[in-house]
């Protein structure tokens, strides 16, 4: 079949090659090696070639788990026989069957071939409490979590189905599933409870002052949640919790971001740039009503609404962006309220709701205004291929010029295709700034991340200071506490930063992005796309990781693991065949009983110039697939008894090639999170004639890959053979399928490109590929290797004689193998079964060998090829199973399907035998918690780590009257350790005219009541050096209180005497821990007040430059009021 594209159509190919989009460009290197075949009449051949691949690169930030590249002597391989036999799925008792013998590649310690290294601990990054262990992707349907917050008790997360919580006490607790209830993707995970079903939460933020989560919802809802909550039945079984307070926040539209302000108001963000706010007054009245009233509560809070976004629009011209509000942060140091679109943001008074400014993501200030946008001219994502049409008439042209005809037409198709996909790419490159995270240091800055690595640094007023780009991909979220500050990133990075953009340390976190990361109880939590849930220490990295990582690796074999199973690994050229029911219960059926995997690969599934086009034109756009292909996987589903025993878990197709796994549905718990990924090797790296398409599974929590390839053909052609595994090897990239039964749109050559240009950077190091990272790896199909240096008459005289040790010194995969220039390190068991190729179809038995003009020698093209976790070069047991040497496997069948005629080639299968050592993360998490709790070592570091630098407040009661303006000093005494304060606002009162005070009134977040304003309210504090806070009365009345100009209804409390008690809160720069300075604040009323739309805040940061520095604060401060501020270091 490799013979049927003739030299014709070559050009109409190259056509395809040009039109299809390039990677980037980057430094090339050879891999090739130069092999002369010599054929019978002693002729030589011309020297192939060489080819060249791409090489990636990381940052160096990144460690890699796995040792440098060996530096031992030459290539050895050698033949590996496993010394015991093996029971029936590891039972002893039953028939016990003596593994294969293998032959074993050399290469085995080289570079990104060799195997990854593994242990009980991971020996390079921070130990991790394990709060939600990674769950199996299909069992989170309607339950991915979004998003998570800390309270000072509780971890909450929402999800697509509500929220729920863990409390921290709880957090060190074997896995019970849901209030006791154990449900399938949370075997794993701590203690938690679960809400009643929702709309997904998009959004999350804690009121620790009325003990309050709030929520935005898909639905434009808003909801309130008790914390410390939990229901309870009869029976003492945990029930859903239910919602308090929810309200219509937006029709039309999810709320996609919300913040609470300094001033206790609820500010939430949604699409088309619309931004909306709910006084703090409305919200409190309407969560003193009872259950019953929930309806009036409701209709309270959505009148009380203010649309900012109508207030700046006049005439129908907005002075804010209409992109998405992606993310909002609340400036309680200025009393300010950021709002981050795409590439824009807009600064507002939290206290007047009006606007200060707005800029784009370059710091420049955006005087035009925006048109509220019109509708975007649709693009057309749907490819319109128009074939050059042949009528049944019009069959002189023969069938080569047909297919000329219809490459042509799939040429130009993709040269359409890919000349959209440019401007895309255009329009994606100017959008690669744009901002994905906000958050605000304890320095009063204010950092963006952006989608291409980018983290900017803003002073308060919006001005831009500088940038750091420490990994190229897309920053997702941010957090910070005291002098540190946590970046999460798409990669699944987490890098530590100080305040000046440093970088400190970085550890891969998980294997998916970090969508958001939060601090509570003493760690830094981080959320990735897949669901897991990590902790890690806010001293980490430090000494503390050194001693959990010893005292764990030490318990090791109280949370280890073991089980087994069996795969069935098939791979059959079918030369465009049906699928044939006798012959796939010959090849299938009889060997599927006693295995829990069976992985099928088929090559030549369907051929021809025209569909190899199509295929190429349709994998530019993401679609895959054939009716062929899914012809041939319901054939093989039925031949194995899908349904009852089998479960179909995913396949993938790249034009000819197509592999395909089913898993016996008693194995299936524990086997998910399948991927797929698709490499062209044909024509240029673009068509899929030659090439991979490969699965990636969990099983048992490791990894395992497998690969279907169809190599390049032809006797002379090994070093292409060589050069299209290394392709392979290194370019193949896993993602999703969005239909796991049948379409993987993920896994597209452009998705492949794309993936590789975001990843690409100026470091000289290489990526390890997504297929060396891997527990097991296994390649099968047609890789075309030949005999060499042996006639057809003599290679059918050895065949016929059965001696196949002759034969396999002719193989030139063995010789390459043994070379170490292809499958480096991998395992083959020794084949003792005839060539599979080349038969002519329908002659059974050894006769059937090409005897036609061209005669080719017989040969093993058809292979099955592995790794496991074993270094290749020790002669270890297959019993040697452990954390450090996780997967380990044996053969005990390899074989081919002499009976079966319907193809030139022959079906070969292989069983293996794989043992698996994992973790049990229930256990390992408590056996954590109890290191944590009872080492003395421990005990004694994070006591130390918990200091709070002494501090004084030089008073503790200020008296105001009417708008004057009064200060006090915070003082660090401290010596050595910079101290940061947060003054919070923890009720207001009314004063009578005995001069006793009524109960306080908390307002959302400990915000201050919009009377009063504390700048700066949050920052840091050198050692020995002082900054002052400055108090005003700024009058009661703000932009929401009008009603067309004139004051709304007037309480009596407006009227009488106020007082407020502020919480100046001081914590270490690494501490959880915290201390509390209370200061009173009394307002004696006069008459004479007006109404005043300026703030303090306003003039205050104004008229100083946009330093970060608390002395720096104090300076700017003297210069406004003319007060001394003393160094009392």
């Amino acid at each position: 079949m490799d013979d049927r594209i003739e030299d014709e159509e070559r050009d109409a190919l190259a056509a395809i090659e040009h039109a299809l989009p390039q990677p980037p460009s980057r430094r090339s290197h050879s891999k090739s090696q130069q092999l002369r075949p010599v054929v019978s009449d002693g002729t030589k051949h011309n020297q192939i070639r060489k080819h060249s691949f791409d090489e990636a690169r990381i940052p160096k930030i990144v460690e890699q788990f796995h040792d440098p590249e060996s530096e031992d002597g030459g290539p050895v391989s050698h033949l590996y026989e496993h010394p015991a036999p093996i029971g029936l799925d590891g039972d002893d008792s039953r028939e016990h069957i003596q593994p294969l013998t293998e032959f074993v590649s050399s290469g085995s310690a080289r570079g990104i071939f060799k195997a990854p290294m593994r242990a009980a601990v991971h020996p390079s990054r921070p130990v991790a409490l394990e709060l939600r262990p990674h769950p199996l992707k299909e069992t989170q349907s309607g339950k991915f979590l979004r998003t998570i917050s800390c309270t000072n008790t509780q971890l909450w997360a929402g999800q697509e189905s509500g929220v729920r919580f863990w409390s921290f006490g709880d957090a060190y607790e074997m896995g019970s599933g849901l209030g006791g209830r154990v449900r399938r993707g949370d075997e794993d995970a701590a203690p938690f409870y679960e809400s009643a079903i929702t709309a997904p939460t998009m959004c999350l933020m804690v009121d620790e002052g009325n003990k309050l989560v709030w929520t935005g919802h898909k639905d434009g809802r808003i909801r309130s949640w008790k914390m410390d909550q939990t229901s309870v039945d009869e029976s003492g079984v945990a029930t859903p919790f239910r919602e308090g307070l929810s309200w219509q926040a937006h029709k039309g539209g999810p709320v996609l971001s919300m913040v609470m302000s300094s001033y206790g108001d609820i500010w939430a963000g949604f699409e088309g740039g619309a931004i909306k706010v709910w006084p703090w007054d409305a919200i409190e009245k309407s969560l003193s009503l009872s259950s019953g009233e929930k309806h009036m509560a409701a209709v309270l809070v959505e009148r009380a609404m203010i649309d900012l976004k109508s207030q700046v629009t006049v005439n129908g011209v907005c002075n804010i962006s209409s992109s998405d509000v992606k993310a909002m942060l609340s400036d309680y140091s200025r009393g300010r309220v950021w709002c981050a679109g795409a590439v824009s943001f807009s600064l507002w008074d939290a206290r007047t709701k009006e606007l200060v400014k707005v800029f784009n993501i370059d710091g420049q200030i955006e005087n035009r205004v925006d048109m509220p946008p019109g509708q975007d001219q649709t693009v057309d994502d749907e490819m319109k291929v128009k074939l050059a049409s042949t009528s049944k008439k019009e069959k002189s042209g023969g069938f080569l010029q047909r297919s000329r005809h219809a490459l042509m037409g799939a040429a130009d198709a993709v040269r359409r295709v890919a000349t959209r996909g440019a401007a895309v790419a255009v329009a994606f490159n100017e959008d690669s700034k744009r901002t994905e995270a906000l958050e605000i240091t304890a320095d009063g800055t204010v950092w963006s991340g952006c989608s291409n690595g980018l983290l900017v640094q803003w002073d308060g007023n919006g001005n831009r200071l500088q940038d750091f780009n420490h990994h190229p991909f897309s920053v997702l979220c941010f957090t910070t506490q005291g002098s540190r500050m946590w970046v999460g990133y798409a990669s699944g990075l987490v890098q530590l930063l100080d305040l000046d953009g440093n970088l400190v340390a970085g550890w891969v976190a998980h294997s998916s992005p970090v969508v958001k990361l939060t601090i509570g109880a003493g760690y830094v939590f981080s959320l990735a796309t897949h669901g897991g849930i990590r902790g890690w220490n806010l001293t980490s990295p430090g000494p503390l990781d050194s001693i959990v990582r010893a005292e764990l690796a030490a318990k090791e074999m109280l949370y280890t693991r073991r089980d087994s199973f069996r795969m069935l690994i098939g791979t059959w050229n079918v030369s465009q065949g049906k699928p044939p029911a006798e012959s796939l219960k010959v090849w299938l059926g009889s060997a599927v009983s006693d295995v829990g995997i069976l992985v099928v690969g088929l090559q030549e599934v369907e051929m021809g110039a025209g569909f190899l086009a199509m295929s190429a034109a349709k994998e530019t756009v993401g679609l895959e697939g054939s009716a062929i292909g899914q012809m041939w996987q319901d054939a093989i589903g039925r031949t194995i008894e899908e349904g009852s025993a089998f479960e179909r878990v995913g396949s993938r197709q790249l034009a000819a090639l197509l592999v395909a796994i089913w898993v016996r549905k008693s194995l299936r718990t524990h086997v998910g999170d399948l991927e797929v990924g698709a490499v062209a090797c044909g024509f240029g790296r673009a068509i899929g004639n030659k090439g991979g398409v490969g699965l990636r599974l969990r099983v048992h929590d490791r990894i395992i890959c497998f690969v279907n390839c169809h190599l390049a053909a032809h006797l002379e052609a090994v070093n292409r053979r060589n050069a299209d595994f290394d392709h392979i090897f290194r370019t193949m990239v896993f993602t999703r399928q969005s239909n796991l039964l049948n379409v993987a749109t993920g896994a597209s050559s452009s998705s492949q490109m794309l993936r590789s240009s975001n990843g690409a950077s100026a470091n000289t190091e290489e990526e390890r590929p997504e297929l060396a990272e891997a527990d097991m790896v296994i390649f099968f199909g047609d890789f075309n290797y030949r005999l060499f240096e042996i006639t057809y008459d003599e290679a059918r005289d050895l065949v016929s004689q059965r001696s196949f040790d002759w034969l396999r010194e002719k193989d030139q995969l063995r010789a390459e193998m043994k070379a170490g220039r292809v499958f480096h390190g991998m395992r083959e068991a020794v084949i003792r079964f005839p060539p599979t190729y080349k038969f002519a179809r329908n002659v059974p038995g050894l006769g059937g060998y090409d005897s036609g003009e061209k005669k080719r020698i017989p040969a093993w093209c058809d292979r099955i090829i592995y790794r496991d976790n074993r270094d290749n070069q020790l002669a270890e047991s297959v019993s040697n199973c452990s954390l450090d040497c996780p997967v380990v496997s044996s053969i005990l069948q390899y074989d081919a399907c002499m009976e079966v005629t319907e193809s030139d080639h022959k079906p070969v299968r292989c069983k293996f035998h794989v043992r698996v050592a994992h973790v049990d993360r229930s256990v390992r998490r408590k056996v954590f918690g109890e290191i944590i709790k009872t080492n003395d070592e421990i005990k004694t570091l994070l006591q130390e780590l918990s200091h709070v630098p002494e501090t004084t407040v030089s008073t503790d009661s200020i008296i105001l009257q009417n708008q004057e303006m009064s200060c006090f000093e915070i003082t660090n005494e401290s010596g050595e350790d910079m101290a940061t304060f947060h003054i919070l606002c923890e009720g207001q009162s009314t004063v009578n005219d005995d001069g006793e005070t009524s109960n306080p009134r908390v307002r959302g977040s400990f915000g201050f009541p919009t009377w009063i304003e504390v700048a700066p309210a949050a920052g840091t504090i050198r050692p020995g050096q002082v900054v002052e806070v400055c108090v005003r009365h700024a009058g009661a009345h703000t932009l929401g209180d009008l009603v067309d100009g004139a004051l709304k209804n007037r309480r009596p409390e407006d009227t009488s005497d106020k007082e407020v008690t502020l919480a100046v809160t001081v914590q270490g720069s690494c501490s959880m821990d915290r201390k509390i300075h209370r200061v009173r604040i009394r307002h004696c009323h006069s008459a004479a007040q007006t109404i005043r739309t300026d703030s303090l805040t306003n003039s205050y940061y104004s008229r100083t430059s946009p330093h970060t520095h608390s002395l720096q604060r104090s300076e700017a401060l003297h210069q406004l009021h003319g007060k001394d501020m003393a160094d009392r270091g």
